[in-house]
Formats: C-alpha cells, structure tokens, sequence
C-alpha cells in the first residue's frame, strides 16, 4: 500500500495494514511522541489526562492507533491511543 492514504476510504482490514506499514517505517515509535509503540507513551505525554466523554467508547481498546488528519482525511503515522487523544482533546488535530 501506498502512503498515505484517505482514512475514511479504508475497510479496518486496510488500516490495519496502513498502521503495520506505518509501524514498521517509523521504526517502531510514536509518531507523536517518539516512544516505542509496544510500551507506554513518553512521560511528556502520559501524564495528560484525558477526558474520555469526549472520546467514543472503546476509544483506548487498542494500543496503537492510525493517525490521520481530519482537515485532508490522509493517514499520519502510527500513534499511540493515549497520544491520538491528547492530540484531539489538548490540540484539536
């Protein structure tokens, strides 16, 4: 596949293999914090509560997220869940 991608066009199967190749691109880490995705994010960003009624339920269900931007619908990077939030609650993007 090539990226990005449109996010909304993707079927879960395909953003599942977006955020794999993403993960394998970014060597393993956050594209938001640079901590590796199969541990915790950075302290920088762990200590940000979030808000989960502003989230949908199951929002942190899985660790690792596809990231994309919602002003162009492209795909980012792999990110964690807890970042992906910080992003949306603390940045609006």
């Amino acid at each position: 596949m090539k990226l990005p991608v449109k996010y909304t066009l993707l079927s879960p199967g395909k953003r599942r293999i977006a955020r794999e190749q993403y993960v394998r691109q970014q060597g393993g880490k956050c594209c938001f914090c640079g901590a590796l995705l199969s541990g915790p994010p950075s302290s920088e960003v762990r200590h940000k509560k979030l808000d989960l009624s502003l989230f949908p339920p199951g929002f942190l269900k899985y660790p690792v997220h596809l990231h994309h931007s919602h002003a162009t619908d492209l795909t980012i990077g792999a990110i964690h869940s807890h970042c992906n939030g910080v992003l949306w609650q603390y940045y609006g993007i």
